[in-house]
């Protein structure tokens, strides 16, 4: 039943994603943003992890997952640190994430030919 749920919920939110991009002048770009806030902020709320629990990867996966783990990672070093902590937190915590994101980007560019125009 966990792959179930986290077909069918990853699925929803790629599909409300798709239909943003469709029916709206969204850009790919502000959409993404518009999840990673919604993750962060459904995580303040503490609605995250009972949403988490529910659909697995369906929901950690998304960038909805990465609004969370900037925001528990922000939470924690507000804890530590104080007010600093709003700066490092989200930084120590996406650290992994975007660096993994950054290396294989670069990596993939070596490996195939852009089609923009010039």
């Amino acid at each position: 039943m966990d792959y179930i749920n986290a077909f069918w919920v990853g699925g929803l939110i790629c599909a409300l994603v798709q239909i943003l991009m469709e029916k709206t002048k969204m850009m790919p770009g502000r959409i993404m943003v518009l999840l990673v806030v919604t993750g962060a902020v459904l995580s303040a709320l503490g609605w995250y992890e009972p949403f988490q629990d529910y659909a697995g990867a369906g929901a950690s996966v998304p960038l909805l997952g990465f609004g969370n783990v900037l925001m528990k990672g922000v939470k924690e070093a507000v804890q530590e640190q104080g007010f600093l902590g709003l700066f490092a937190g989200g930084f120590k915590a996406g650290a992994v994430g975007t660096s993994a994101a950054l290396i294989l980007g670069y990596l993939a560019s070596l490996f195939s030919k852009p089609k923009m125009k010039e």
